[in-house]
């Protein structure tokens, strides 16, 4: 069916809810907006559904959570698992208990177990959830750091990651397969209840997920002796993070722990921020504020599910608080974890350190520094999680650290998602070791950069919505793929690979090879210089989006060349 057959069929079955209808009414005459409701079905791809809410087939609503999890419970029935359950955790957004809950009861309906947190969680808790309570899979529902209008569903299997292949395609086959509405089951939550199919988590959880993280600390009696000087400011900006770094940090000693009193509660309009995401400058305001007030070493703040983690820390000659980017926050935990497990001799056999292909390439130098065996992944926490459940299944490396340029990282394996609760935990302990020595945690990232090379990353987006917007992603990125440049300014492009093609390409002598990782949709300039590039559309948003990275010989060196690159791709777009 066209889109207005489609709009036309939720206005007239009485499978879909007066409430529902009366929304769609009210944007009969918009013809653009019908068309973009119900053009497509919202698309669950490898990283589940996100969407704007609303009705609508290419929306997210009760009945596009229901007919995704009527496609997962086809799957978990095929494969036999019916009787292990699926764990549900959700954040603050709108909707977010109503789709906790329509997943819940469509799974019990199918006859499958659902354990539901009592109240809203974090992604990595959920995640652990999943492998502590030995379920088949699992489901977030959030949008994590988009802006409120925004809602979406993920999907975890057994091992406690995100679905990867050949999964990801069976379940997306079974989602998809889900044609009509009429074919989703659902039942009533008392029923359900009462039958042992709808069951209540929390208090359990929370606490072996504690425990868990404990377990990473290095130097508990640094923490205690720091514990009344060290300061930090945090903001849970206005989601799930609240209630676990606040128990972490008090239960491991931290005395001064300063809450922003703004942005600690629940809020699905996330009303103090323009943009919940620790990437935005703007969304410090309130938090740097407090630290100007407070004196404070550190300044933290997660996103609305709490597996990403943004910071701000003092410099010791200026007094200014400085932004970290992902990559920076990673590499300071990565190096502290590496250098003081090294020193403690608590590093395993075989050490493994994880990384995404558009991550900083300090990264590579830093394992290689320690000897570590290093892997780079496809973008998606998803793969380095991926990478835990092989080393465990060949029993080949021991995971150590892992982390992606999008503020995400995870020490331990208690979880197979990033993780900003112990991300949290890791740098206040790396605070504390630093001010013991009359240090900031900027002072430490001067330090790597002497020892490593100032490498500087950005990323540059291109929002391009709706249909013609799907069009003119595909345009460009095939612009770049049948005629990839041979330099970026004054960077010469060394190789070319395209994961969707599974090529690899040297321009300098012609030779071509495998990139060896799954097929998709990312294409990568391998730069002069120790440069780089990176396209791929994303895969949650409708915008493409370019990573670059430089290595200069001074901040301000590595400033201007990460500028200039910019200004190449843009040029090279036609965005200038």
């Amino acid at each position: 069916m066209g889109y207005q057959e489609n709009y036309d069929e939720w206005l007239n079955n009485p499978y879909f809810d007066e409430d529902t209808k009366k929304e769609l009414l009210s944007i009969k005459d918009d013809k653009a907006e019908v068309e973009d409701r119900f053009y497509k079905d919202l698309d669950f791809g490898t990283g589940g559904l996100r969407g704007v809410i609303g009705a609508g087939t290419n929306r997210m609503n009760i009945y596009t959570v229901r007919k995704t999890t009527q496609g997962l419970a086809n799957f978990i029935i095929k494969q036999g698992a019916k009787d292990k359950g699926v764990a549900i955790s959700y954040d603050s957004r709108r909707m977010s208990p109503e789709f906790a809950d329509e997943a819940a009861l469509c799974l019990n309906a199918n006859g499958i177990k659902a354990y539901v947190f009592e109240s809203l969680r974090p992604t990595p808790e959920l995640s652990f959830a999943v492998r502590s309570l030995k379920c088949t899979a699992g489901i977030m529902i959030t949008a994590s750091h988009n802006r409120p209008q925004y809602n979406g569903y993920k999907c975890y299997w057994e091992d406690g990651a995100q679905i990867t292949s050949p999964l990801d395609v069976d379940i997306i086959g079974e989602v998809r397969a889900v044609k009509d509405y009429a074919d989703v089951l659902t039942m009533d939550k008392a029923e359900a209840e009462k039958a042992g199919l709808y069951n209540v988590i929390g208090k359990d959880i929370d606490d072996l997920y504690m425990e868990e993280l404990k377990k990473q600390i290095i130097h508990p009696e640094i923490i205690k002796e720091m514990a009344d000087e060290l300061k930090i400011v945090y903001t849970p900006f206005h989601g799930t993070g609240m209630e676990p770094v606040r128990r972490i940090l008090s239960e491991l000693g931290y005395k001064n722990l300063f809450v922003v009193p703004e942005q600690e509660d629940p809020d699905p309009e996330f009303t103090t921020l323009d943009y919940p995401n620790p990437e935005d400058p703007k969304a410090f305001e309130l938090a740097l504020k407090l630290a100007e007030e407070k004196d404070a070493d550190l300044v933290l703040a997660t996103d609305p599910d709490a597996d990403r983690l943004g910071i701000y820390a003092k410099d010791t000659a200026t007094g200014k608080y400085m932004a970290f980017t992902g990559n920076m926050s990673g590499m300071v935990i990565g190096e502290y974890i590496l250098s003081e497990r090294k020193a403690a001799g608590r590093m395993p056999e075989n050490p493994a350190f994880v990384t995404t292909i558009v991550t900083t390439n300090m990264a590579k130098a830093i394992a290689k520094d320690y000897g570590l065996h290093y892997v780079e992944v496809l973008t998606g926490f998803k793969y380095i999680g991926e990478q835990i459940k092989w080393f465990e299944r060949d029993n080949s490396y021991n995971y150590v650290f892992g982390l992606e340029e999008s503020y995400g990282c995870l020490a331990g394996t208690h979880a197979r998602d990033k993780d900003a609760i112990v991300a949290v935990m890791m740098l206040c302990e790396a605070a504390a070791v630093a001010k013991k020595k009359g240090k900031t945690l900027w002072d430490e990232m001067i330090r790597l950069y002497d020892k490593y090379g100032y490498y500087r990353e950005t990323q540059y987006s291109v929002a391009m919505e709706g249909v013609t917007g799907a069009e003119k992603i595909n345009a460009l990125m095939d612009g770049l793929r049948k005629d990839p440049p041979k330099n970026f300014a004054d960077w010469e492009v060394l190789s070319f690979r395209d994961y969707k093609e599974d090529k690899v390409l040297d321009l300098r002598t012609g030779e071509t090879g495998k990139t060896g990782l799954p097929e998709s949709n990312v294409l990568y300039f391998e730069l002069s210089d120790d440069a780089w590039c990176c396209a791929r559309p994303s895969g949650t948003e409708p915008k493409i989006k370019f990573y670059m990275g430089v290595k200069g010989s001074s901040l301000e060196d590595s400033e201007s060349k990460v500028e200039l690159l910019t200004k190449a791709v843009k040029e090279r777009i036609g965005e200038a």
